[in-house]
């Protein structure tokens, strides 16, 4: 029997692993598997360039616990080592110094292992003793027995075993019993294991007798040896790619809409079999659904790294050697393969969406609606993709059709031009609320686009910065004689008494709405349109719409915090509106009149101060015409609060106004409660 001490620059390895790598201890079944699953592997390459020549026999790969004797085993019938290739692969541990290792890495399990070579050393993050008994392939090899108590110091001997191959003996320690209960190691066998090439078998499988369940005698063997991924697409069938997705999410209830087969042999390998759902409207509950795999060794479902953000909203797996098994944040960053790989990915995905769009447009229109946010989302965050993905990107309208960004152009570009040659492309984003304008904008020969997704407000904003000489504009937004301004737009013909009549009439009824500004503007449009509107800054409401979606501080949220700000529109070419007009000054004359030529005479007095001050410094003005200026102004101002109590008198008594507001408000949808309410009773005693 030997003994020695592994070959480590300082005595304190253990502690260090079982320190720092106890965070990710689990992970110490998948790299015993994936080494058992490689000498497996080594051995049939030996086998099939004839250096072996006996009987393969079962390659099966087993796990086992013996929960009495505090033990878990791994065993294989693989290429199996003899006392030099311990040494070399078991005894050495090659590094510059535990200092440097336990500061680098400390805050990386991941990283510790994938560069030091310690996969079959995570066992003593679970372990008081690991065993190995291994026998060598080859010929006149004598079997092995090597045991460490989780220090430096080991002891190997020659040993008696009856199969070649190698059995990984884990002592179990009693911080880490959970990894001597059935349930749990199935559990990280699924995890870690479940395509692994090599079958791996967990125990027998159990069927249901005398009501319990009984073991038979045939293996549970817990993985697929032959993955979909790693066959070739001409061999797969729709059924094929569907169960393969069941298999990967059986809780997921919809169906995919597309999938990608990714099979690419140069420059890099990479394998995988990329899903599209169907899409909600919440991104960050879709995340980490892709599966990362070395070799059909599980890796990862974290692959932000290693395909783009939007990407990440994606379904399947993605299977690449190039990507070491191990491999830190930092590390995925900076590596070569790792950029080319994303790229690719990014390409295949965009070329797969628009071979679907051109060979069966009918299909992609009927999941636009689904796949819509992916591709948004991907436009807005990569640029390579946007200049792929306009070809097929869609803009659906209010009667549900689709286009083509270049179609939709040609559709409109006749009608849809404003005075300044800029094409305006009106857009809804609640088609039930904002239906009168949208209907008010069909009867124009108008057409409207839906543009009710998360990501649309900041869509509208890219598009209008890629579109040449081109603005979207929400329905509401004006009204239609304004929403795409021509030549011939017809002026307000009031006077200024008259003008400030309706202003004061409508403010002083307006509503209170908590967080929420009018104000009362006047427009002359057709008899046809309503007599009042309510219209919302297309700049203001969309910085609003953005900073609701992104929050956090800076320019969005100073915008976030601002009131909204609507704008009362009165159609003084309106019936209503001009009967309104003259019996407001019917019966408000009696004390509109001596106001107004009291505010005449006043303001005469204005003038003719100001304009004996003209060319005068404000120190050569005596203080006595100052005065007398501000005195003026103050009368004014007086005379001006007085105006509008009239005005709102008039408006308090008379149930039109109130009745007119109302109406625009409901359009809108902004009437809600006891406004509501109010409303109704209101329309009933006006019948």
């Amino acid at each position: 029997m030997a003994k020695g001490n592994i070959g480590v620059t300082s005595d304190n390895i253990f502690p260090v692993i079982k320190k720092f790598l106890y965070s990710d201890h689990e992970i110490f079944l998948r790299e015993l598997v994936s080494n058992a699953v490689d000498a497996t592997q080594k051995l049939k390459t030996l086998a099939s360039v004839g250096e072996y020549k006996g009987e393969l026999g079962d390659l099966t790969v087993r796990i086992s616990i013996d929960p009495k004797k505090k033990t878990l085993t791994v065993s294989d019938r693989g290429i199996g080592m003899n006392a030099e290739e311990i040494d070399k692969y078991i005894n050495q541990i090659a590094f510059s110094s535990a200092e440097e290792f336990v500061e680098k890495y400390k805050n990386d399990a991941q990283a510790i292992i994938g560069h030091f070579g310690l996969g079959f050393y995570s066992a003593f993050m679970v372990s008081k003793k690991v065993e190995i008994f291994t026998q060598s392939y080859r010929e006149d090899s004598v079997a092995q027995h090597w045991s460490c108590k989780g220090d430096p110091e080991y002891t190997l001997e020659d040993s008696i075993k009856a199969e070649r191959g190698t059995d990984i003996v884990l002592h179990i320690d009693n911080e880490n019993k959970e990894f001597l209960e059935e349930a749990r190691i199935e559990e990280l066998l699924k995890k870690y294991c479940k395509f692994l090439p090599i079958p791996i078998a967990f125990g027998k499988k159990k069927e249901w007798k005398n009501d319990k369940y009984e073991e038979t005698d045939e293996d549970n063997i817990i993985n697929d040896t032959n993955p979909a991924w790693v066959k070739k697409p001409a061999d797969l069938s729709e059924e094929d790619y569907s169960k393969f997705y069941r298999d990967l999410y059986p809780m997921q209830m919809d169906d995919p809409l597309f999938h990608i087969h990714l099979n690419v042999d140069y420059p890099f390998n990479l394998t995988g079999i990329l899903y599209f759902p169907k899409i909600k409207n919440n991104i960050d509950i879709q995340r980490n659904k892709i599966q990362l795999y070395s070799n059909q060794v599980y890796v990862t479902d974290h692959v932000e790294n290693i395909v783009p953000e939007y990407l990440t909203l994606l379904y399947g797996v993605i299977d690449s050697p190039d990507i070491p098994l191990n491999v830190s944040r930092s590390y995925l960053q900076a590596d070569g393969n790792v950029k080319k790989i994303s790229g690719h990915i990014t390409k295949k995905v965009a070329d797969r969406l628009n071979d679907i769009f051109k060979s069966d447009r009918k299909q992609f229109e009927e999941k636009w609606d689904d796949v819509k946010l992916f591709i948004q989302y991907g436009m807005l965050s990569d640029e390579k993709f946007y200049e792929r993905a306009e070809k097929f990107a869609l803009l659906k309208n209010i009667d549900g059709k689709y286009f083509t960004f270049d179609e939709y152009k040609d559709l409109v570009k006749g009608e849809q031009k404003d005075k300044n040659g800029d094409l305006i492309y009106l857009y809804a984003n609640e088609k039930d609320a904002q239906y009168t304008y949208i209907e008010a904008a069909k009867a124009k020969g108008y057409d409207v686009l839906l543009m009710d997704g998360q990501l649309d407000v900041h869509v509208i904003s890219q598009l209008e910065q890629k579109f040449e000489k081109t603005r979207f504009v929400r329905v509401d937004g004006d009204v239609v004689d304004k929403l795409i301004e021509k030549e011939n737009a017809q002026k307000v013909n009031l006077t200024d008494i008259q003008r400030n009549a309706i202003i004061s009439i409508f403010s002083s009824q307006l509503p209170e709405i908590e967080k929420t500004n009018f104000v009362v503007t006047l427009e002359q449009l057709s008899a046809d349109s309503n007599p009042v509107f309510i219209t919302q800054n297309e700049f203001m409401r969309r910085m609003k719409d953005m900073s609701a979606m992104q929050g956090g501080g800076g320019m969005m949220s100073f915008y976030g915090e601002m009131p909204d700000s609507y704008n009362l529109v009165v159609n003084t070419g309106h019936p209503l509106i001009e009967k309104l007009l003259k019996e407001e000054e019917s019966a408000t004359e009696a004390e509109i009149t001596p106001l107004k030529a009291q505010y005449s005479e006043l303001n005469s007095k204005v003038e003719a101060l100001k304009a004996a001050h003209k060319d005068k410094k404000d120190e050569e003005i005596p203080t006595a015409e100052k005065e007398e200026l501000d005195e003026l102004h103050k009368k004014l101002d007086e005379i001006s609060e007085k105006e509008k109590a009239v005005y709102k008198a008039y408006g308090d008594e008379n149930k039109q106004v109130s009745q007119l507001i109302d109406l625009a408000l409901l359009a809108h949808n902004m009437l809600k409660g006891e406004p509501l309410a109010k409303f109704v009773k209101r329309s009933v005693e006006l019948m």
